[in-house]
């Protein structure tokens, strides 16, 4: 594979996934750590990705970086527009983080009135911005490059609410393995955020669906609705539409 050809697709794994690590990469491409390294220096130096420790995330996804730009921006804003329907005044509803729910934060109505409890700090200033509903950000470390809380602080609080519906992102959905992540910490984080709801949608672009990643978060019978950018009668989703409420 030429150079351009690695690069090009580290870039389309970092605008899906947000997030790449090194050995994944090494793994996928079957080219050596040196390579990938060379890669990542080569796309930060153009200002195209932020490199981190063992691998590099988008710069729409870094907060220190102050760019805005999002990958599949208005595709992200379709799915929060069609997750808003689903709430309705007097909810008690839990969000994730990661773009797409961001994008949700902000589309939020001026006139609704619920209670919204988060695991991501940049979610709870989205919803502090743009609406009037009660704001509860839930306590924990902050996860390095992924802007969310975790650890057994944050997972002993999710136990002790239950919520009306819960909304994640994530990066990866198969019927095989069902919701799928790259990060433990998170996976631990969203598993108790299903626990603690009484359904749980997962919002997700469609360049996401039938992927893969190492570690699993849930099967898709825990899942009550999928959200995507694409039309239910799409045949993409065709096979997810007997398992799941697909929007």
């Amino acid at each position: 594979m030429l150079k351009q050809e690695r690069q090009n697709f580290i870039m389309k794994q970092i605008n899906l996934h947000n997030k790449v690590l090194s050995s994944d990469l090494c793994v996928k491409l079957n080219v050596s750590e040196d390579t990938i390294r060379r890669d990542l220096h080569d796309l930060a130096s153009n200002s195209k990705i932020k490199k981190v420790y063992g691998g590099a995330m988008s710069k729409s996804f870094s907060h220190s970086t102050g760019v805005k730009e999002t990958y599949a921006q208005d595709a992200k804003r379709q799915i929060a527009k069609k997750a808003l329907t689903l709430i309705n005044d007097g909810m008690i509803v839990l969000l994730g983080g990661g773009t797409t729910i961001i994008e949700m934060a902000r589309l939020v109505p001026k006139n609704l009135k619920c209670t919204f409890f988060t695991v991501s700090p940049v979610v709870a200033m989205e919803l502090i911005e743009y609406t009037e509903c009660e704001v509860i950000l839930l306590g924990g470390s902050l996860l390095h490059d992924a802007y969310i809380v975790t650890g057994s602080m944050v997972i002993n609080q999710l136990t002790d609410i239950k919520v009306d519906l819960c909304f994640l992102g994530t990066n990866a959905i198969s019927l095989e393995n069902g919701i799928t992540d790259s990060v433990w910490e998170v996976v631990q984080v969203k598993k108790a955020m299903i626990k603690s709801a009484n359904k749980t949608a997962i919002v997700c672009i469609a360049e996401k669906l039938d992927s893969v990643e190492k570690m699993k978060v849930s099967n898709l019978n825990a899942i009550d609705y999928l959200i995507t950018d694409i039309t239910p009668s799409d045949e993409m989703l065709s096979p997810y539409v007997d398992i799941l409420n697909v929007l």
